[in-house]
C-alpha cells in the first residue's frame, strides 16, 4: 500500500476589503479591512479594523475592530459560513462605545489564484439598540503566499526511475512541462503499471504546498488540471490540459470509494452538467488537488465537515493507468 510522507506546507494567509450596507434605521455604510489566516481544516479567522457610517447628515460615526470566524471560505468557489463580533468607540453619537455581533452566509468566486470576490449576507445586531438588521456586502480578498515551511522530504516511489520509460504504444511521451497529446486509449495493462500509479501519486505529493495559479502547469504554481497533467506527464502519460478534457480520458470507474485505486482521476462539478474540478486519488479516501489554497491533500467523506463539501460534488472517476 502506498504511504505518503508529510510534505512541506505553506501557511495560508491573506487579506480582504469589504464594503456593505446595513438595512437598519436610516441605513449604514460599513467598511472592513483585515487579515485572514487559515486554521485547521476548513476553518479560518479574520482580524480587521472597521468603520460604520450612518447615512443621515448628522448620523453616528463608529470606529473599531473585530474578529470573524469562517468555515469553507478560501478553498474553492461556493458557499461559506461567517460570524463574528466587533466593537469600538463613537466619533459622533450619543454613547462612548458600541458593540456588534453578526452571522450569515457568503458565496465566494475565485477569478484568479491570488484574488477572490465574495458576496455576503449577514444579520447584524448593533448596540446601542434599535439598529439591528440585514447587512449585504461585497468582499475583495487577496492571498499572500508565505514562505515554505520546512518538513520531511517526500521519498521517491519504488521503481519510479524505471517507470519513466515503462509506457509505450498508445501513450505519448510528454515534455518536461507536462504538455503533449492525449493517448487515444489507456496504456496497456502490465505489472509495471502498479509502479507507475505509485510514481504518479508521489510526483503529485511532492508538489504539496505549491501555490495555486490559474493555467499553471509547474513553475509558479498549478491549477487543478495542470497538477494532474504534470504528475502523469512526468512518467510518460500525456493528458490534455483542461479538467473537462481529462474527464474523458481512460475508462470510467464507478462512483464508489471501494472501486477506486491510487492514480485514478476524480472529477467534481460545481455547475450542473459540467466538470469543474479534478483531483488525484491516493488511497484511504484521500486525494491530492490544487485549489485556491494551493496543492493540498483532502478527504472524500460524507462524515467529515470539509470532506462532505467534496463528496457532494464528486461526480465520477477515470482510470488512466490500468493494473494487471
Amino acid at each position: 500500500m502506498l504511504a505518503l510522507a508529510p510534505a512541506p506546507a505553506r501557511a495560508q494567509a491573506g487579506g480582504g476589503l469589504q464594503v456593505g450596507h446595513l438595512f437598519a434605521a436610516d441605513g449604514w455604510t460599513t467598511f472592513q479591512l483585515g487579515l485572514d489566516h487559515r486554521l485547521l481544516g476548513p476553518a479560518g479567522v479574520q482580524l480587521y479594523g472597521t468603520h460604520l457610517r450612518e447615512e443621515r447628515a448628522l448620523g453616528d460615526r463608529l470606529w473599531g475592530g473585530g474578529l470573524d470566524l469562517t468555515l469553507f471560505r478560501g478553498g474553492t468557489p461556493g458557499v461559506y459560513l461567517v460570524g463574528g463580533v466587533s466593537g469600538g468607540f463613537m466619533a459622533r453619537g450619543t454613547q462612548d462605545f458600541w458593540g456588534s455581533w453578526s452571522a450569515g452566509l457568503g458565496y465566494e468566486l475565485i477569478p484568479l489564484g491570488f484574488l477572490s470576490l465574495a458576496a455576503e449576507a449577514r444579520w447584524r445586531a448593533l448596540t446601542p439598540g434599535g439598529r439591528d438588521g440585514v447587512e449585504l456586502g461585497i468582499r475583495l480578498g487577496a492571498a499572500v503566499r508565505s514562505r515554505r515551511v520546512p518538513g520531511p522530504a517526500v521519498p521517491a516511489a519504488p521503481g519510479a526511475a524505471a517507470a519513466d520509460s515503462a509506457i509505450s504504444g498508445g501513450a505519448v511521451i510528454a515534455s518536461a512541462d507536462g504538455a503533449g497529446t492525449a493517448p487515444s486509449r489507456p496504456a496497456p495493462a502490465s505489472a509495471s503499471h502498479v509502479g507507475i500509479a505509485d510514481s504518479v501519486v508521489m510526483t503529485a505529493a511532492a508538489m504539496m504546498g505549491a501555490g495555486y495559479r490559474l493555467g499553471g502547469t509547474g513553475a509558479g504554481g498549478f491549477d487543478c488540471s495542470g497538477l494532474i497533467q504534470y504528475a502523469f506527464g512526468r512518467h510518460g502519460v500525456a493528458l490534455p490540459r483542461t479538467s473537462v478534457e481529462q474527464a474523458r480520458q481512460g475508462r470510467p470507474v464507478p462512483r464508489d470509494p471501494a472501486a477506486l485505486r491510487p492514480a485514478d482521476i476524480l472529477t467534481f462539478s460545481n455547475a450542473p452538467g459540467r466538470v469543474t474540478h479534478v483531483g488525484l486519488y491516493v488511497g484511504d479516501g484521500r486525494f491530492i488537488h490544487s485549489a485556491a489554497g494551493g496543492v493540498q491533500l483532502s478527504l472524500l467523506s460524507e462524515s467529515d465537515p470539509y470532506g462532505r463539501w467534496w463528496w457532494r460534488r464528486w461526480v465520477g472517476a477515470r482510470r488512466i493507468v490500468e493494473g494487471p
